[in-house]
């Protein structure tokens, strides 16, 4: 298949769009992020950039606490505007009616409407050009209760969870597979070893 090369850029997709939130002092807000992942599992641990210039990076860099909020489809229309207006001129909770939940591990607000938060301290802050990374222990993940299943197995796809793709949000779809199913017992069509 020909193949066009462009310069190169930021276009790993898709990605979380999810919208993290921040309390310095009295203030909370919430700065939706793209830029997010696992660093580790053992310890646990994740990351978000932010710019500089965004007025929750000051809160972050005081606070050294945030949490990452998994945005569901349904909620992906206020993930968009957490990230187009800044907390220095509006109140995203009061503005979007959404629910501060208490967190158990950290000072700071968790989103109640989303289904999975992570809570999170900063133990680094690295300089990466347009943007620093913030590298954080995930200290506790809170889960609602419908998506664990009664043998305590997390069913991930009730969430409903959104992602991003170079500037397009998207409901994550179907299952197509399962972490090893490529190597579980049974023949392979067209991927026989010699």
């Amino acid at each position: 298949m020909a193949k066009t090369v462009w310069n190169g850029g930021a276009l790993l997709a898709p990605v979380p769009a999810v919208m993290v939130t921040v309390r310095d002092g009295e203030k909370d807000n919430i700065i939706t992020v793209a830029w997010t992942g696992i660093l580790s599992t053992v310890p646990p641990k994740t990351y978000i950039s932010v710019r500089p210039s965004r007025h929750s990076y000051e809160m972050l860099k005081n606070s050294r606490e945030f949490a990452i909020n998994l945005t569901p489809s349904s909620l992906v229309k206020t993930a968009d505007y957490c990230g187009m207006y800044t907390g220095k001129k509006v109140d995203k909770f009061e503005k979007c009616s959404l629910t501060k939940e208490d967190a158990s591990k950290i000072n700071c607000p968790l989103i109640a409407e989303c289904p999975i938060s992570l809570e999170c301290r900063v133990t680094d802050i690295v300089p990466m050009g347009s943007h620093d990374m913030f590298i954080a222990d995930v200290v506790a993940v809170d889960v609602e209760e419908s998506l664990i299943g009664e043998n305590g197995r997390l069913h991930i796809s009730r969430a409903k969870l959104s992602a991003f793709a170079h500037g397009e949000y998207f409901e994550v779809g179907r299952r197509i597979g399962k972490f090893g199913f490529s190597a579980r017992s049974g023949k392979k069509k067209g991927n026989k070893r010699k």
